[in-house]
């Protein structure tokens, strides 16, 4: 079984800060913000959404299919997938633009900030998706805007199941927007932040979102995620990592295992213990792709 996966394809720019956000930003100054963060470390990753979840996917031997645009500078990129046996048919590429672009910098109490240029992502619409595509599900990430309000209404079209997951895309849409999402989806994945958000615009509780879908997962960190399903909610435990090196990628790692398991059928619970699982692997590796698997999933 395939999965489409719809999402940004991104370069990473990773940045760590010695120190503490809150120590370098004065509340009472915000309004003449001008501040200047000292960053010895710095790395340059793949990333993106599509990517990293298609990583996960790969690693735990399912079969992803990124649906996503990189840019002029973008071949380095499709050539990695390539070499890690990722099927790249619907990745295009956007000739007039850059590859998405994201400038990550981490403190010590792992918090971030980001400066995001979308670039090649912007014209990711232009990759349609069929009937005929080879999936038996699908997940909507972060992408354009338009490439995300298209494409979950092809994958109803096409009688594919997916997984609505807004992330940081969630400001770009209204309530309105985002209620016609939940309606077509068929899951709901959002973390305890974006699930605050989602709840302000639609007018919805998490209660009454899990009711019109087969399920919802809220992340919650390092407390695990709680599972709704049919207004009810199970909490589903954390997997302490062996070491907190950077969350860069957390989320995404944690979508790919939670893929694998609704392919195979499993329960909501399995497949979000699952995903806590590669979520606490990659913690402990720098950049959203650079960790390895030390188990079996069927063993989750």
């Amino acid at each position: 079984m395939a999965a489409l996966i719809c999402g940004s394809l991104a370069f990473d720019t990773i940045m760590t800060f010695e120190g503490r956000f809150a120590t370098q930003i004065l509340p009472e100054q915000l309004h003449i913000l001008n501040v200047s963060f000292l960053v010895p470390t710095l790395r340059r990753d793949f990333g993106g959404c599509a990517g990293n979840i298609a990583y996960s996917l790969k690693l735990l031997g399912g079969e992803p299919l990124p649906v996503a645009m990189l840019g002029s500078d973008g071949q380095d990129y499709l050539q990695r997938m390539q070499l890690l046996g990722i099927d790249t048919r619907h990745v295009g590429q956007a000739g007039d633009s850059y590859t998405a672009q994201a400038m990550i910098m981490t403190d010590l109490d792992n918090n971030q900030i980001t400066a995001f240029h979308p670039g090649a992502m912007t014209h990711a619409h232009r990759t349609r998706i069929q009937a005929a595509a080879g999936s038996h599900i699908g997940i909507i990430a972060p992408d354009g805007r338009q490439a995300m309000l298209e494409h979950a209404q092809q994958f109803v079209a096409a009688g594919i199941p997916f997984v609505f997951d807004p992330g940081q895309g969630l400001p770009m849409f209204d309530g309105a927007e985002l209620r016609g999402f939940i309606e077509q989806a068929d899951w709901v994945t959002v973390n305890d932040y974006e699930g605050k958000m989602l709840c302000e615009r639609t007018g919805w509780s998490l209660a009454d979102i899990s009711a019109r879908v087969r399920g919802l997962v809220v992340t919650l960190g390092s407390e695990g995620c709680e599972v709704w399903q049919q207004g009810q909610r199970e909490l589903v435990a954390p997997v302490t990592p062996r070491q907190v090196v950077d969350p860069t990628g957390c989320g995404d790692a944690w979508r790919g295992g939670l893929l694998y398991g609704l392919e195979r059928g499993w329960s909501l619970a399995r497949c979000a213990a699952l995903g806590n699982r590669l979520g606490a692997l990659k913690i402990a590796r720098r950049g959203p792709q650079n960790y390895a698997l030390d188990f079996a999933p069927e063993t989750v």
